[in-house]
């Protein structure tokens, strides 16, 4: 199975083509803003470089959020376009999913994975996970001091592996034996959710963003 993912979630810009477990060809670019343009013209240079073209893909993965409403956006944009030219069947995964998915394969004893994202808008987005990378829930919103208790209730007996951008900005530094950071699984790796993609089954509806909490959008007043 041939796979192309890529991920404008966060502040990257990640893209990978993925063949039966190997990667082909993969670039990442770090960035706040601009995936609106950069994202089909790094596509375009990975396929090229995979020396693959699109009617041989069988499945485009993107991840639905959380993250950056405009990231989010573009990202499924951009897959949505993909599949209707191309027609190949697409399958969203959620941002946390990926990172846990790319923690779960490192050696660990927790007893579960916490994916925290920075919403920039002062909270931070949580998603839970099994040692294994299962979903434990939905993603929520909530503010930083507010996580570490809120972990506290959610039934994990150990340790927990903390994972994406928002690890150094929620409030759990006053239990260090109890939280453990993953330095380098901040972002999603193309290539992480290219796997999760082929194992899935498509839906006829295709992917929908998940983006937590609405936008800081104010409607503009009606006209009297």
């Amino acid at each position: 199975m041939i796979v192309l993912a890529f991920d404008t979630a966060l502040a990257a810009c990640s893209v990978a083509v993925w063949r039966d477990g190997a990667v082909l060809a993969m670039e990442r670019r770090l960035m706040e803003r601009g995936q609106a343009e950069h994202l089909v013209p790094i596509i375009a240079a990975v396929m090229d470089r995979a020396g693959i073209g699109f009617d041989a893909l069988d499945r485009i993965a993107v991840t639905v959020g959380p993250g950056s409403f405009t990231g989010v956006r573009v990202g499924l944009a951009t897959a949505r376009g993909l599949a209707l030219a191309y027609r190949i069947p697409v399958i969203g995964v959620t941002t946390g999913e990926v990172l846990a998915a790319e923690a779960a394969a490192q050696p660990n004893d927790a007893s579960g994975i916490v994916s925290l994202l920075d919403s920039k808008r002062g909270d931070l987005y949580v998603e839970c996970f099994s040692p294994t990378g299962a979903a434990r829930g939905t993603a929520i919103a909530m503010p930083a001091a507010a996580v570490g208790p809120w972990l506290a209730t959610q039934g994990f007996a150990g340790s927990l592996l903390l994972v994406g951008d928002g690890m150094l900005v929620n409030e759990t530094r006053e239990s260090p034996a109890r939280f453990c950071r993953i330095p380098d699984v901040v972002f999603p790796d193309p290539a992480v959710l290219a796997g999760l993609a082929a194992a899935r089954v498509p839906s006829d509806a295709g992917p929908v963003p998940l983006y937590v909490r609405p936008p800081d959008v104010t409607a503009p007043a009606a006209n009297s």
